[in-house]
């Protein structure tokens, strides 16, 4: 790891050779205090970036979550993919996740599309919609099951 020191003269274009010079002096000054401290760290290809804070790579997000009238906060990583995020409202609302249609931003995403490359943040809201042909299909099995069960009608009710 690789620590430099810069202010905000550093940065700073200059003509003279004096004033790079009354810079460097006055960097010296600044470093005591600490402040302008800039972490630097090579990653693997190669590259030599800014270092990240210290709350490692997990970033946790809270996603509000609309189904119709009512909502949920769900808290799930950054990193997630929609795919994930159906397992998690499965255990929430019941619906099984291939009964599920998630849509942020007015487009329905895919299992595969990370939350975070599609630009989902912290309290940002997804609506979840049941699948109408599941729902479509659900209502017909229901209809069926029910006329299996009762096949004879009564003509005289007493």
């Amino acid at each position: 790891m690789i620590k430099l020191r810069c202010s905000k003269k550093l940065f700073r274009r200059s003509s003279s050779k004096s004033s790079t010079a009354s810079s460097s002096s006055s960097d010296g000054g600044d470093a005591g205090s600490g402040r302008g401290e800039i972490e630097w760290e090579v990653r693997p290809g190669g590259m030599l970036v800014q270092k990240r804070d210290g709350r490692g790579d997990v970033e946790i997000i809270t996603v509000r979550v609309a189904t119709g009238f009512s909502w949920h906060d769900v808290s799930i990583r950054a990193t997630c993919t929609f795919g994930e995020l159906k397992v998690v409202l499965s255990m929430v609302t019941g619906l099984e996740p291939r009964e599920q249609r998630l849509l942020f931003r007015g487009k329905e995403r895919e299992d595969s599309d990370h939350l975070h490359m599609l630009g989902v943040r912290d309290k940002d809201k997804v609506l979840l919609l049941e699948d109408p042909a599941l729902k479509d299909m659900k209502l017909r099995a229901a209809l069926a099951a029910q006329a299996v069960q009762s096949p004879y009608q009564p003509f005289i009710r007493v």
